[in-house]
């Protein structure tokens, strides 16, 4: 295979996953329990064996710096990093402007690596992929860049770049975020669209052009969906790589994905986790799902007082103490307390949060270092719940970080 840099795309604001966003950039909200968004896009690059990574960050990157710095320490292996690079301003006194700015203003680094090839992934999307077969596929079709694509229903088109295809894979049309009734829809399926998943494949000598010439133009907004697709596809070297093609060692083929920009796609992804035939695994050991894990004791669970525990479909993390409680269909991270007699439904906490006895937590997203006093009903009256907290349009509340409720 051809010498592969990849570039992970961190630095994203995550304004519609507020407050989840208040105090860390989007990549770093913690999921699933015992991960960060970001460990999805890592993942998948360090068990598809590529392991010469950077990952470009900007907004409120402490809390993501930290956790790169423990979860995923390469200890010097010869030409193989994973290496954060904050925001540098070295093509001038601005922020990124787009995604395809970001990689511009880090042109360097690719200009002074001898890769062939250069992965461009996002980092807050939910999935598994065997990168090295998008390559293969790359390769196979001699493509200046290759998208990966994915099927999804019509009316979440207005969310992605939508993709015409023709029989031999190539791009034929795109149209970045279209309303919903001027999407092009998969031919003979009215019904669903081809949408971007917004990761690459370039011929790095083609991504090097391709950057200079794009910062050159003065109305462009340097993003790969408005700027650089529509211009490389009509020369017809762009090709699409279908990702219900690619298989994971030790799974059934399942092709899940989820871009969890917003509160409800994120609740959502989490409950897909607690299923009882989950949409994607956590537990197969021929792809281990790494990740920073603290220095905790086993989950506990006890009796109470005057209730007994029940936990049914959940995920509870590490340094968890559950005393009396009934916990069904939630996702707890580390360190969370539950008092007796509560009862938390449909619910996910981030971790290192406390919550009361005799308490109600229904459909809401708990952040880290909340404290809950006893006796408090959330998720219960949605109206009294708007007067206090963020709650979004599908009736999911969002208890922001650091709360301390009903003292």
């Amino acid at each position: 295979m051809a010498k592969v840099l990849s570039m992970i795309l961190a630095g994203g604001e995550g304004s519609r996953l507020y407050p989840l966003t208040q105090s860390r950039t989007k990549p770093s909200v913690p999921f699933g329990g015992s991960y960060r968004l970001v460990d999805f896009a890592l993942n998948n690059f360090v068990n598809s064996d590529l392991l010469r990574i950077y990952v470009l960050t900007q907004f409120k990157s402490q809390s993501l710096n930290q956790h790169l710095r423990k979860a995923w320490e390469l200890n010097n292996i010869t030409d193989t990093f994973i290496d954060a690079i904050p925001a540098q301003m070295r093509k001038g006194k601005h922020w990124y402007s787009g995604t395809a700015d970001a990689i511009y203003q880090n042109l360097q680094f690719i200009e002074s690596d001898e890769a062939e090839l250069v992965c461009i992934f996002g980092s807050d999307h939910i999935y598994k992929m065997d990168i090295r077969q998008k390559i293969a596929y790359h390769q196979e079709k001699e493509a200046v860049l290759t998208v990966s694509a994915i099927r999804l229903p019509k009316e979440q088109a207005y969310h992605f770049g939508i993709i015409e295809v023709d029989a031999e894979g190539r791009m034929i049309g795109f149209d970045e975020k279209p309303a919903v009734e001027d999407a092009k829809t998969i031919p003979g399926d009215p019904d669903h669209v081809l949408a971007s998943m917004g990761n690459y494949v370039f011929d790095s000598k083609a991504l090097q052009a391709e950057l200079i010439r794009d910062a050159a133009v003065e109305d462009s907004i340097h993003d790969f969906g408005k700027d650089i697709i529509p211009h490389l596809y009509p020369q017809g070297k762009v090709f699409v790589y279908d990702f219900t093609t690619n298989t994971i060692p030790g799974e059934d083929h399942n092709a899940y994905w989820r871009d969890v920009g917003t509160i409800e796609s994120y609740w959502e992804a989490n409950m897909d986790l607690i299923q009882s035939t989950p949409a994607m695994s956590l537990y197969n050991r021929k792809w281990p799902m790494h990740t920073y894990y603290p220095a905790l004791p086993p989950a506990n669970f006890r009796n109470g007082e005057t209730s007994v525990c029940h936990i049914r479909k959940c995920l509870i993390s590490d340094g968890c103490l559950i005393t009396g409680a009934l916990i069904k269909k939630s996702v707890l991270g580390f360190k969370c307390i539950v008092g007796n007699d509560t009862e938390i439904h449909e619910s996910v906490l981030l971790g290192e949060s406390t919550i009361g006895r005799n308490c109600t937590i229904h459909k809401t997203i708990v952040d880290k270092d909340v404290h809950i006093a006893d006796n408090v009903q959330i998720g219960v009256n949605l109206e009294e719940d708007k007067r206090r907290f963020t709650v979004s349009e599908e009736g999911i509340v969002v208890i922001p970080k650091g709360a301390r409720i009903g003292f």
